[in-house]
């Protein structure tokens, strides 16, 4: 795919294609239950802690589903841009009505809107700093430093790049291992799905590089938290 061209926008804003991407996500999500507890538990509060975090990218809340569930005092902000998302998302966070508020937010663009408020107990993000080119992630990640309160943490759970061939195709053997349909569905996917591909994968680049970018932004705390191959969970907090 050629980069001057980034069908995000249209991907996520057609209703076809959200609808068909929340029915596979439930897949997915069963895959990632662990890694989105782990991410839960990493937040530093106890159980009774009252907070507000910010779920950017959020797309149907499974991030905030699992952090409000794990403390039940606290309140989520969710920021996705596409209103088709935060339609199926809605459904999905029923049971936290009166504890949550969806805010239309472009990541791409850097215009925060007013909802979102300017200090932050913590800021989340998971399988979505992906789509951002590497300029738009080291903003992300200033802009998201200058939200949170001292003390406050950032966390990320995404695929990042292989730093080499082999390790690249080590990654892929591996997964169809573990999913022997994976191999199949690669070499027979539809346009959609092709398309939809090609603008997962454009912007995904190396993990130390992502960290780079949080050192830059005065991250302190910065690790990768959990890895299994091309997934990461990464993060730092703001010092006092």
């Amino acid at each position: 795919m050629d980069k001057s061209t980034d069908t995000n926008a249209s991907i996520w804003q057609s209703g076809e294609i959200v609808q068909n991407w929340v029915a596979e996500a439930q897949a997915n999500e069963r895959k990632r239950a662990t890694q989105r507890q782990f991410m839960a538990v990493l937040l530093p509060f106890g159980a009774e802690d009252a907070f507000t975090f910010l779920d950017l990218g959020a797309g149907t809340g499974a991030a905030s589903r699992v952090i409000l569930d794990m403390y039940p005092r606290s309140t989520a902000i969710l920021a996705d841009f596409s209103a088709e998302m935060m339609r199926a998302g809605e459904q999905e966070l029923e049971p936290f009505a009166g504890r949550y508020r969806y805010v239309e937010f472009d990541m791409t663009t850097g215009q925060w809107p007013p909802a979102i408020p300017a200090e932050l107990d913590a800021i989340v993000t998971s399988m979505s700093v992906h789509h951002l080119t590497d300029e738009r992630k080291q903003g992300l990640f200033a802009e998201i430093f200058g939200r949170l309160v001292p003390g406050g943490w950032y966390l990320n759970y995404d695929p990042v790049s292989a730093p080499d061939p082999a390790v690249e195709a080590a990654w892929e053997r591996v997964n169809d291992h573990d999913d022997p349909e994976t191999a199949a569905k690669r070499l027979h996917r539809t346009s959609e799905q092709q398309a939809r591909w090609e603008n997962h994968v454009r912007y995904i680049i190396p993990l130390d590089r992502q960290l780079e970018y949080l050192r830059l932004a005065g991250f302190g705390g910065i690790d990768v938290y959990w890895k299994r191959l091309e997934n990461v969970i990464y993060g730092g907090y703001r010092p006092a």
